[in-house]
């Protein structure tokens, strides 16, 4: 059994359309220990326990460019001390410079990425760092072995190239039986952008798409990769959209699980 640090990642200075996801580390935590809350997982771990789940804070993110290298060093610094990192963003640009640290330790990583878009415009807006374009920079500078998107309806030429380019492979949410066939092997990185998610189970997110994939289409997802699961992060939740806190309790559901997977790994 491996700890799993829990780090927050404050930023949202590389969002197209709408700020707020900086903020989201604070308050998924705060529904993950609501007094109402269960720390138990749904295999019976209690997040409680010692050794289980290291809060490792927030990273002091500065909102410029050197962001990145902080993020980078941060979750490095985490994966030498033995832990596993589940990284709470902000926005989906956040990815990016977590798996570079975790290619580093991980030469044969692959990822499972569970969203309403690919994020694969080789820039937007003129930002090549934008939380549109995580995974073009990923396929082009750190490689990984296999990207398996789901609950992809969002598809436009561009993304396509480059999904093309990289034999990429995209599900949309009808498709989830071809998708989890496909699920690669280990180790395995998750990402989890929440607006992936039917805008039903969870409203708060900057980007909302109806017609996307369930909770429990999620995590079942998650449960049927063979490999270790040696990393994860739940990002783009924007408690400014989410004022009844339903989305936070969703992403505070997803940690409890992925930590589990991770812990188990």
């Amino acid at each position: 059994m491996t700890a799993v640090a829990l780090l927050g990642l404050p930023t949202d200075r590389n969002s197209s359309y709408r700020r707020g996801p900086a903020a989201a580390p604070p308050a998924i935590r705060a529904a993950l220990w609501n007094e109402g809350a269960n720390p138990y997982t749904e295999s019976g771990l209690n997040l409680r326990a010692a050794g289980v789940l290291h809060d490792a804070g927030d990273v002091a993110l500065c909102e410029d460019g050197g962001d990145f290298d902080r993020i980078v060093d941060a979750v490095t610094a985490e994966l030498e001390a033995g832990r596993r990192v589940l990284s709470l963003g902000g926005d989906h640009s956040v990815t990016y410079p977590v798996v570079v640290a975790y290619k580093r330790r991980y030469p044969h990583l692959s990822i499972v990425h569970v969203d309403a878009h690919p994020d694969l415009y080789p820039e937007f807006g003129g930002n090549r760092f934008s939380h549109a374009s995580p995974f073009a920079r990923i396929l082009e500078d750190a490689g990984v072995d296999a990207l398996v998107q789901i609950g992809i309806r969002t598809m436009t030429p561009p993304q396509r190239a480059v999904a093309d380019r990289y034999g990429v492979r995209c599900f949309g949410p009808g498709e989830l039986a071809d998708a989890r066939a496909a699920l690669p092997p280990g180790p395995v990185y998750v990402t989890l952008d929440l607006d992936g998610l039917d805008p039903a189970f969870a409203p708060g997110v900057s980007h909302r798409e109806p017609g996307g994939l369930s909770v429990r289409d999620v995590l079942a997802i998650v449960r049927e990769i063979e490999g270790p699961v040696v990393g994860a992060d739940v990002v783009e939740l924007n408690p400014l959209e989410d004022p009844s806190g339903m989305t936070a309790t969703v992403a505070a559901k997803f940690v409890k699980e992925f930590a589990s997977r991770l812990h188990s790994a």
